[in-house]
């Protein structure tokens, strides 16, 4: 993958981003431009990871560096800020009540529900068991993409457009928008090291509207990213099944 890609995404999510500055009585675009650097810098770290902190040594065969490293500088922008603020990233133990939970993890179970029927259809299978393939989904995609999805990037978007609508007591934003969609665009494009653009749309509408909008109401209705760490690691980790079913 071209280090260009992240920047292409910003640029596919920037018609969202110019719709929210009009939308939101007193946007903070202060919040907007460290929302793209800081994304910047975590898509680079990871693409980058290997080169920064080789761990060829141990013949492994994920981008566990880059993980490492994107979870080092998401640990070091939360620990930065006060604790009130990290409570807003989702970086906290407590949880919203329990109805709000209860709604946020059925939403999630119907809709990854629907996701494993879907894949047990489609996907190919018959793959052997990879021990580090599983290790790495069922800790360091959730882990790591979580943080910097759902919760600074989330967070320094809520910062640039304040929320403005409520369901079941729970505001929601552009922000909450332009994340969801950023990341199903960031899973369904790349470009290439060769600058080919390799697009796919269904994949891009699938995983905004199946897997993205589901963590992302989990991670709302919850309060914190535990749970959204958990469901996405646990969607990575059915993905991982159904290929060796």
């Amino acid at each position: 993958m071209s280090p260009l890609s992240p920047l292409i995404w910003i640029i596919v999510i920037s018609p969202l981003l110019v719709l929210a500055h009009f939308k939101t009585e007193q946007s903070n675009l202060k919040y907007v431009a460290f929302f793209i650097l800081y994304f910047l810098a975590d898509m680079l770290l990871q693409q980058y990871g290997k080169v920064l902190m080789p761990l060829d040594f141990l013949g492994l065969k994920f981008n566990w560096s880059g993980k490492i490293l994107s979870l080092f500088l998401g640990m070091l922008i939360i620990f930065s800020v006060s604790k009130e603020e990290r409570i807003k990233i989702g970086f906290t133990s407590k949880t919203n009540s329990k109805t709000q939970l209860k709604f946020g993890l059925l939403f999630f179970l119907g809709f990854t529900l629907f996701d494993f029927v879907f894949k047990m259809i489609l996907f190919p299978k018959g793959e052997t068991f990879d021990l580090e393939t599983f290790l790495f989904q069922a800790t360091m995609p959730g882990l790591t993409e979580e943080i910097a999805f759902r919760g600074i990037s989330l967070w320094l978007l809520n910062k640039a457009f304040a929320p403005k609508w409520k369901y079941r007591g729970i505001e929601f934003g552009w922000s909450f928008v332009i994340i969801t969609v950023l990341f199903g665009v960031g899973h369904g494009m790349v470009l290439d090291q060769d600058l080919h653009l390799k697009f796919d749309l269904v994949t891009i509408i699938y995983l905004t509207l199946i897997s993205s909008l589901s963590v992302g109401v989990l991670r709302c209705f919850s309060g914190n990213l535990i749970y959204s760490i958990l469901g996405h690691n646990a969607i990575n980790l059915i993905n991982a099944l159904i290929r060796i079913l």
